[in-house]
């Protein structure tokens, strides 16, 4: 009699896989990379010699470049309402700051995006390199990193170009590289941060190839931007404080005829023959037209000087905390770490190829 079988067809599949081990992982790849470094040592070695040749001839020939940092904050006169709303709002974690009713262009963080505005970078740039000077800090710029000359020798342009300080129109090439500059500047060398949200201080950066080029174009830049933001927050109160001043000074002069009308008035009452009424109507329309006059000149006045006072309240203060001083933050790749950080950078490169590819091999067969 023949003996069943006790094998189902089941028991293949019932059968334990094998338990998933972290670090059996790791040791596996540890074997993968001293297989390689074994094999392939000589590819490594090369390799990595290459790139810590690479990155000495990268700090050898990567110019220095100078940061200059400038710190300032705003001082508005009139604190927003929602000061005491906005301190009891921080103390949960929240920022209601932008919901306070402030409207500045520096107020919050307006500021980010008013100093790379290219308008005033674009006037920045064309202000004097020197005192009453016709090099502008744009010819100075190109100069330093060789622009001039690459302009000159090139078809499309294939002359010299100059940026005469203070000048308000430029050909449509001068125009175009102007752009070219500026672009380079917001995009690479320009940068504006607040440190801290919750506080009023905001720090402008600007790095250059020139020391000089860095600190005058972020003082400029700074000086610019605040005085259009003066001028643009005060503009509506200075028109009325001129159209009054205006007003006012002509009235004086009227004020003064009407004076010198009502003593000639005066003084033909006292000579004139009492029978007669006509000087003295005279003398007393004299006297009131000067006291209309002199009543509407007191208002003006009046409004004149609460607008002036309105103007110094309104006229807000941007005070640099921390200006940027001579010698500048000098950026260089140090030629002891460049060699290092390249041959690392090839060793770790090959290292990690080698092991794709040895993977791969092993997937295939």
């Amino acid at each position: 009699m023949q003996s069943q079988s006790t094998h189902t067809p089941y028991s293949d599949v019932d059968a334990e896989e094998p338990e998933f081990s972290f670090r059996n992982l790791v040791q596996q790849w540890m074997n993968t990379i001293r297989h390689i470094l074994i094999r392939h040592l000589r590819v490594v070695l090369v390799i990595s010699i290459l790139g810590a040749l690479l990155g000495l001839g990268y700090a050898w020939i990567k110019s220095p470049t100078y940061t200059a940092r400038l710190s300032f904050v705003v001082e508005e006169s009139k604190s927003s309402g929602g000061s005491i709303a906005s301190a009891l709002a921080g103390q949960f974690g929240f920022d209601i700051g932008g919901m306070s009713g402030t409207s500045g262009i520096l107020a919050g963080d307006n500021v980010l995006e008013l100093l790379k505005s290219r308008s005033l970078i674009k006037k920045t740039l064309l202000t004097s390199y020197r005192d009453s000077s016709a090099v502008s800090l744009a010819d100075r710029y190109a100069d330093v990193y060789r622009w001039k000359e690459k302009w000159a020798g090139n078809a499309a342009i294939g002359k010299q170009v100059n940026f005469t300080a203070n000048a308000t129109k430029f050909s449509r090439l001068e125009d175009s590289l102007l752009q070219v500059i500026t672009k380079r500047i917001v995009e690479k060398e320009l940068s504006i941060a607040k440190p801290d949200k919750k506080l009023g201080f905001f720090e402008l950066q600007v790095t250059t190839k020139n020391e000089e080029i860095s600190k005058l174009f972020c003082e400029r830049l700074l000086k610019i931007a605040t005085d259009f933001y003066i001028d643009t927050k005060t503009k509506r109160l200075r028109n009325n404080v001129a159209r009054l001043q205006k007003r006012a000074d002509s009235l004086e002069a009227v004020l003064d005829k009407r004076t010198f009308s009502a003593a000639e008035a005066n003084q033909l009452l006292l000579d004139a023959n009492p029978a007669y009424a006509a000087p003295t109507v005279g003398a007393e329309i004299s006297s009131r037209n000067k006291f209309i006059q002199s009543t509407v000149y007191a208002e003006i006045v009046k409004n004149l000087e609460v607008s002036k006072t309105s103007l110094i309240q309104e006229t807000p203060t941007v005070q640099v905390v921390d200006s940027p001083d001579l010698p500048l933050q000098e950026n260089k790749v140090k030629w002891y770490l460049a060699p290092l950080i390249g041959a690392l950078v090839g060793f770790g490169g090959t290292v990690l190829l080698l092991f794709l590819g040895e993977g791969n091999s092993k997937i295939k067969s």
